[in-house]
C-alpha cells in the first residue's frame, strides 16, 4: 500500500512539474519587454526542463506498467533524465556571467563548470556500460550500484559552485536578478535533502521546475522594471530636449525687443536689460530644472517676459493678472511660452490693443490655469499642424506630472488656452 502511495504520489509530481514547465514556456515565448537573450535562455530552460520531466514521466511509466519487454526503453528514459537535467547548472553559469556583464566565452569559472559537465557526461556513459552506478535489469527493474554516489557529485559540485559564483558576483546583480538566481539554486538543493529524507519521493522533479518558473518571473519582473525604468528616462530627456527647444527661442525673441527698445528709449532699454539679467540669473536654475517648479517662480518668469514686450509695445499690449492662488507645481517653460505665443500671434498693429489674460483657479481635483486674448484666434487645423511650441508643452505637462493643454476660441473672439495640473502636483 505505502508503495502504491509513492508511485501516485511520484505521478502526480511528475504532471504538475509538467503543467509548470509547460506554462512556463508559453509565457517566455509570448511575454513582452523581455531582452532577446532572455528570452531564447527560458525558451531553452523550459524546453530541457520540458524533455527532463518526460523522461522522467517515460520512466515511471516503462518501470511500473510495462514490464520485462519496456527494459531498454527505461534505460533510454532513465539516461535522459539524466543527461537533460545535467545541461540546466551550465547553462545558469552563462546566465549569470551574462546578467554580470563578464565575457563567458572566455571565463575560468565557466571553464571549470564545463570541465566538470564533461567528467559527468562521461560517467554517464560509462555507466551505461556497467552495473557499480546503476542499472536496469532484464526483468525491467532499476538497482543503483555502490557507487552511485559518485555520479551525484558532479551535479552537486555544479550547484555549489554557481550559488559561489552568485554569492561572489551579487553586487553586481539587481535584487530581482539575485532572488532570481538564488531561488533558482536553493530550491531544489532542499529538495534534494527533502528527497534524501523521504526514500522514493521525487522531489528532485518538482523542485527543479518550480524554481526554474520562479527565476523566469522574478526575471521578468527586473526586465519589466528596467524597461520602465528606461522609458522614465527617455520621457525624462525628451522632456529636457523639448525645454532646450523653446529656451533659445524665448532668449531670441527677448533680446530682439531689448535690441529695437535701444533705438526707441535707450535709459528703458538700460532698465529692460538689468531686469532682465536679474531675472535670468535668479531663475536659470529653475527654468532648467528636470522636475516641476512652483508656479510662482514661472509666473515671474512669465512677468518678465511680457515687461519686455510691453516696455516695446506699450499701446498695442496690454496684460492683466488674476492669479491669488499660486499653490501648485508646474513643468518650467509652461505659461511663459503660452504668454509668448498669445502676443507672437496675437499682435497686429491694424486691429487695435491686444488684451492677454492670465487667471489661476482651483477645481476639486486640480489647479487651472486660463491664458486668453482678443487676437485673431487660431484654426483648429492650424493649431494642431503648426504651433509645435504648444504641442511641446502638452507633451511635457503630460510626461511631467500628467496634467493637459486645452486651445479653445474665446468668447467675443480671440483664444484661451486652458493649462490643467492635477492634485498629484501640487505644492
Amino acid at each position: 500500500m505505502m508503495n502504491g502511495w509513492i508511485d501516485l504520489t511520484n505521478y502526480g509530481i511528475a504532471v504538475a512539474g509538467m503543467m509548470v514547465v509547460l506554462l512556463g514556456l508559453l509565457m517566455s515565448v509570448f511575454s513582452r519587454h523581455q531582452e532577446e537573450w532572455n528570452r531564447r535562455f527560458f525558451i531553452i530552460q523550459f524546453s530541457l526542463l520540458i524533455a527532463y520531466v518526460g523522461c522522467d514521466l517515460l520512466g515511471q511509466i516503462t518501470l511500473l506498467l510495462l514490464g520485462p519487454p519496456a527494459a531498454p526503453l527505461s534505460r533510454i528514459a532513465i539516461f535522459g533524465e539524466s543527461f537533460f537535467s545535467s545541461l540546466l547548472m551550465p547553462m545558469l553559469t552563462v546566465h549569470l556571467l551574462r546578467c554580470t556583464g563578464e565575457d563567458w566565452r572566455r571565463n575560468t569559472l565557466l571553464t571549470i563548470v564545463g570541465t566538470l559537465w564533461l567528467a559527468y557526461f562521461a560517467l554517464l556513459i560509462v555507466t551505461q556500460f556497467t552495473t557499480v552506478i546503476y542499472t536496469v535489469t532484464p526483468d525491467n527493474v532499476y538497482q543503483r550500484g555502490a557507487w552511485y554516489p559518485v555520479l551525484l557529485m558532479a551535479p552537486v559540485l555544479l550547484m555549489l559552485l554557481n550559488l559561489l559564483a552568485l554569492w561572489h558576483r551579487r553586487a553586481k546583480l539587481t535584487r530581482q536578478q539575485t532572488l532570481a538566481f538564488g531561488l533558482y539554486l536553493l530550491i531544489p538543493m532542499g529538495c534534494m535533502i527533502v528527497q534524501m529524507l523521504t526514500y522514493g519521493l521525487l522531489m528532485i522533479v518538482i523542485g527543479s521546475c518550480a524554481a526554474a518558473f520562479c527565476m523566469f518571473i522574478f526575471m521578468l519582473r527586473d526586465q519589466q522594471d528596467r524597461y520602465a525604468a528606461q522609458q522614465e528616462e527617455n520621457a525624462r530627456q525628451k522632456a529636457s530636449i523639448l525645454v532646450l527647444q523653446m529656451r533659445p527661442h524665448f532668449i531670441y525673441n527677448t533680446m530682439t525687443s531689448i535690441y529695437y527698445l535701444c533705438q526707441q528709449d535707450p535709459e528703458k532699454a538700460q532698465q529692460v536689460t538689468m531686469d532682465f539679467t536679474d531675472y535670468l540669473r535668479k531663475n536659470f536654475k529653475a527654468v532648467a530644472s528636470e522636475k516641476p517648479i512652483p508656479f510662482s517662480d514661472e509666473l515671474e518668469h512669465t512677468r518678465a517676459y511680457l515687461a519686455v514686450e510691453q516696455a516695446q509695445h506699450e499701446e498695442m499690449l496690454l496684460v492683466e493678472y488674476d492669479t491669488q492662488f499660486t499653490r501648485f507645481r508646474l513643468p518650467p517653460l509652461t505659461l511663459q511660452p503660452i504668454a509668448e505665443n498669445a502676443v507672437k500671434h496675437g499682435m497686429n498693429p491694424y486691429t487695435g490693443l491686444l488684451h492677454v489674460m492670465i487667471r489661476t483657479f482651483r477645481t476639486e481635483s486640480a489647479s487651472v490655469i486660463v491664458v486668453t486674448d482678443n487676437g485673431p484666434g487660431f484654426d483648429a487645423a492650424e493649431i494642431n499642424e503648426t504651433h509645435t511650441t504648444l504641442t511641446n508643452i502638452r507633451q511635457r505637462l503630460e510626461m511631467m506630472c500628467g496634467g493637459k493643454l486645452t486651445i479653445t476660441p474665446r468668447d467675443g473672439g480671440g483664444t484661451a488656452v486652458t493649462v490643467t495640473i492635477p492634485d498629484s502636483a501640487a505644492e
